[in-house]
């Protein structure tokens, strides 16, 4: 019997989604060096900066960044404290399951695109509850709160989770700052955004798969939130898809640097001056791998629209406003289960013209 009938196929892509083995390792993406942006920078050094993220942002939609002020002994505590946790048998990591009413904790049944991802997860807020719309019904005004829920082994597990959380939260806001001054705008034009921020740190695992050929880790998706801050470990798998010819390219792992794409909000806000790039995670037939991300995103009452700044006559708005917290609700609780349809898209808000 082959690997393939050993496996449920609830994680089968169809077959023009399944990943082609033998792609190319391409350092790809822009790396951008923080160091001068993240001291007192001179106004040319600062320039520099703003000018390679604006190309990046445009041209990828993705980039990567050394010298980023996290520490890496914090990101190797986390990275630790995560593989011990999900070491754990599966009865004791369910003890921390999340659900549709509280989707922080662990889980091991994640779809996208409505088929089964090769992995199973822990999401945490490192700023403490989350406040999200108790649905994606226009006319509910029920907010929920979204509380972590904390395993108790490993014991430094909270504490790992919580300070690899707050730096590389710090390190988003200093994104976003150079993002806004990309887009000629003020440094602080978009945190206000972020006062009640639905922010929140996931924990990945991704165990070996005896069908790489017909699995992913990840199917390929846009992220729905404003930035991603991501640690990928030396095993890699992340591919990101081109916008010059739409091949995928293997993003090769960079010791210590952060993998960072700009989300849908992002591609909202600037009406469309950056683009929110797709993305899937390849499994390794032999190695286990772990990454991190940190969602990056705004308050559950903000409505994203195209910033006035960025409309003009010759430019006008190319989205309808919506409710990120309302399209936040609804993509979770799709992401829990499959369902019939696709799960919901910023195309939906697209302006027709």
């Amino acid at each position: 019997m082959g690997a393939a009938a050993e496996v449920d196929p609830a994680y089968f892509q169809d077959p023009e989604h399944r990943p082609k083995l033998a792609i190319a390792v391409i350092h790809g993406l822009p790396v951008i060096d923080l160091a001068k942006a993240l001291s007192s920078p001179t106004p040319a050094d600062l320039s520099k900066t703003v000018s390679d993220i604006r190309d990046a942002c445009r041209d990828w939609g993705f980039f990567q960044v050394v010298n980023h002020g996290v520490d890496a002994a914090v990101r190797e505590r986390v990275e630790a404290a995560a593989r011990w946790f999900f070491a754990f048998p599966l009865e004791e990591k369910r003890k921390v399951r999340r659900d549709e009413v509280n989707p922080l904790g662990y889980y091991d049944v994640e779809h996208t695109k409505n088929v089964r991802d090769w992995k199973e997860v822990f999401d945490y807020s490192s700023t403490g509850p989350i406040e999200i719309p108790a649905s994606g019904d226009p006319l509910d005004d029920a907010v929920l709160e979204m509380i972590n829920q904390w395993p108790e082994n490993p014991p430094e597990f909270k504490e790992a989770c919580e300070e690899y959380g707050r730096q590389t939260e710090k390190l988003a806001f200093k994104l976003l700052e150079l993002i806004a001054l990309s887009l000629g705008l003020g440094a602080d034009r978009l945190k206000g955004f972020f006062e009640k921020e639905t922010s929140f740190v996931r924990l990945n695992h991704y165990p070996p798969c005896p069908v790489p050929h017909l699995a992913l880790g990840v199917g390929r998706h846009k992220d729905a939130g404003a930035l991603t801050v991501l640690a990928q470990d030396e095993v890699g798998g992340l591919e990101v898809k081109r916008k010059a010819d739409g091949e995928w390219i293997a993003v090769q792992p960079i010791p210590n640097a952060y993998i960072i794409n700009v989300g849908d909000i992002i591609q909202v806000w600037s009406n469309a001056e950056y683009e929110s790039a797709e993305h899937r995670v390849i499994v390794n037939p032999e190695k286990d791998r772990i990454s991190i991300p940190l969602f990056f995103n705004p308050a559950h009452y903000t409505m994203v629209e195209p910033l006035e700044e960025l409309i003009s006559d010759e430019r006008p708005s190319k989205y309808k406003a919506y409710n990120w917290g309302k399209f936040f609700s609804t993509r979770k609780r799709s992401n829990l289960k499959k369902l019939d349809v696709e799960n919901i898209q910023i195309d939906h808000f697209k302006v027709e013209g």
